[in-house]
């Protein structure tokens, strides 16, 4: 690393490679300007490029350094030996280290006057705040890692006029940038997802297509080598690719030790096109959930009990939806009887942690360190399980550091393949309550059978709250149904240009009458008519003449739907040896 040395009066001069016992030093982020007015390392060693325009924030930036103390200062324009692509890479796969390192980082915001009139916007709060915002540094993508590395960060105007600190501006900059407060304040870069980290940069922009990639080294701490004209998304492959091998190191006690349910999230690759509550529909049911969410009481479960059919697993979706994008949801775990291992719970808890490690990943540490002491976790009972793998990381979390809520969600609970492991299940989240620096919510839905009804009157009344959804009073839910409906049946009139007026109010109120308040009835039956693709207005007249006009069990509608789907599901087209086939495979899936 070579720095400027200050001399004597204004002159500075660059210090040979120093590899070890570096001295402390200031560092200068900037914009840059035209290639041809930016002092390059060239004009350093050649005695040149005082004329240049880039010569006076060089200047500037050794005479603050001097004025705090620091004989020693570094800019990226001339202190890099840009010629040597072997100085280059290393220099770039540094950056991250030498701003961290620094004692001070100058700011230079060259497009920042500190008196310039702010008439722009009436809510800013300083004259020269509305320029600050509108700041070409933070639109650049080096200057990411320049802002967060550093320990202290100054900000200096167009004619070096100090604005303020990383800290005094932290409102303003989180405003600018998206950039949680923890990252600013140098929280571990590796307490925040990978998503997260990309999503800082996503509307910055580089010169160079390539250094889009290369700017995020530091940011993630890992290093690989530069490969210019390899374009930006050949860069970002190999980026992800260090990134992901970094990861697994990481987490290698995680991945290689605790079984996975890859099913089980909220958002798995199977569940990606399972729907959620659509807007103004189920609105005082969400309401209750998301405000036991957030409260502080003693009742740590919230089970949404009902019938098959009516909804549970859609506003499961909805409220794990919500609080994966407030970065709340701790876990989720959906369970489908024959569903492999989301048929049972042999791999609940494992995966449960595992995504808390994800979700949270300031319990990574924790949960790492559980799995490294018992090797043979994923072996052990439900009971030692949770409380090793999830309950006792959480306890050791320092609740000024995290959110005060983490959220699992467990949906279907009853799909489980073993009664006695669903109370003991039940049993074991209810210890949710004794955490201290941590508060877990547990929301559960199930039909009411009687494992889950028996493991939920075990826990005290005062720590669990109960909704009943098939006990929503039917013009609620047939007004959501209805919505539904109308939406779904609005989608497939846009695609095959069925006329405004289909299918119509009459017929929109004759459904919601067949679908009996489940929306298991609706979905299938809007998906039965998509599928009918030009068809589908024949497909919704087939739904009508099979469908009784009395109302009933809801069984009854869900037998004649499903009934209808499976006689159209063997085209007449067929021939009759196709036909004998097709019901030979019908009738094994429907004995399985």
């Amino acid at each position: 690393m070579r720095l400027l040395e200050h001399k004597n009066d204004d002159e500075f001069t660059l210090t040979k490679d120093i590899i070890d016992n570096i001295p402390h030093y200031a560092i200068l982020s900037h914009t840059w300007g035209a290639d041809t007015e930016e002092v390059t390392f060239r004009d350093l060693t050649d005695g040149t490029g005082k004329d240049k325009t880039g010569y006076s924030k060089i200047r500037l930036c050794g005479e603050q350094a001097r004025h705090d103390g620091l004989q020693y200062f570094w800019v990226d324009t001339c202190c890099i030996d840009k010629s040597n692509n072997t100085e280059l890479a290393e220099a770039i796969n540094s950056m991250f280290r030498w701003y961290h390192n620094a004692a001070k980082c100058y700011v230079y915001l060259s497009d920042v006057p500190r008196d310039a009139p702010d008439n722009d916007d009436a809510f800013c709060q300083l004259p020269w705040e509305s320029a600050f915002r509108k700041s070409r540094w933070f639109t650049r993508g080096w200057t990411l890692q320049e802002l967060i590395a550093p320990k202290s960060v100054e900000f200096f105007s167009k004619y070096w006029e100090k604005l303020g600190n990383k800290a005094s501006l932290g409102t303003i900059i989180h405003e600018i940038t998206g950039i949680p407060d923890k990252a600013l304040q140098g929280v571990p870069l590796s307490d925040f997802t990978v998503a997260e980290r990309m999503s800082w940069a996503e509307q910055r922009e580089t010169t160079r297509k390539e250094d889009q990639a290369y700017s995020l080294l530091g940011i993630f701490e890992v290093y690989m080598p530069l490969i210019y004209s390899e374009g930006k998304e050949h860069a970002f492959k190999r980026l992800r690719e260090v990134i992901n091998v970094h990861s697994r190191g990481l987490d290698s006690d995680i991945f290689q030790r605790l079984p996975y349910a890859l099913d089980a999230p909220f958002n798995s690759y199977i569940k990606q096109d399972s729907s959620t509550c659509l807007p103004n529909t189920r609105v005082g049911l969400l309401e209750e959930i998301y405000n036991w969410v957030d409260s502080e009481d003693e009742q740590c479960i919230f089970w949404l009990n009902g019938l098959a059919g009516t909804g549970k697993s859609t506003i499961a979706r909805t409220v794990a939806r919500r609080y994966f994008e407030q970065k709340r949801l701790g876990a989720s775990f959906f369970f489908s009887r024959g569903g492999g291992d989301v048929g049972h719970a042999g791999k609940f808890f494992t995966s449960i942690a595992v995504q808390l490690a994800h979700n949270a990943p300031s319990f990574r540490r924790y949960i790492s360190e559980a799995a490294e002491e018992q090797i043979d976790i994923a072996n052990h009972s439900l009971r030692d399980q949770w409380r090793q793998l999830v309950l006792h990381p959480l306890s050791r979390s320092d609740k000024r550091l995290f959110p005060s809520s983490y959220l699992l969600i467990i949906d279907a609970l009853d799909e489980c393949d073993n009664g006695d492991h669903i109370r003991t299940i039940l049993q074991l989240l209810a210890e949710a309550r004794s955490l201290t620096t941590v508060r877990l919510r547990v929301f559960l839905t199930s039909r009411p059978e009687i494992p889950i009804r028996h493991g939920i009157y075990a826990i005290p009344q005062a720590e669990h709250q109960d909704f009943v959804l098939h006990s929503i009073q039917p013009t609620i839910v047939n007004h959501d149904i209805s919505l539904f409906l109308e939406h779904k049946l609005g989608i497939i009139r846009q695609e095959w240009t069925l006329g405004a007026d289909w299918p119509g109010e009459a017929v929109l109120r004759q459904l919601v009458l067949y679908a009996c308040g489940l929306f298991i009835w609706a979905a299938t039956a809007c998906r039965f008519i998509r599928e009918g693709r030009r068809f589908a207005r024949k497909r919704l007249d087939t739904i009508l003449k099979g469908s009784s006009s009395a109302i009933t069990a809801p069984e009854k509608h869900l037998n004649e739907i499903y009934l209808t789907v499976l006689k159209h599901s063997i085209s007449s087209e067929y021939s009759d040896e196709e036909k004998e086939e097709v019901c030979d495979m019908l009738k094994h899936t429907l004995d399985a």
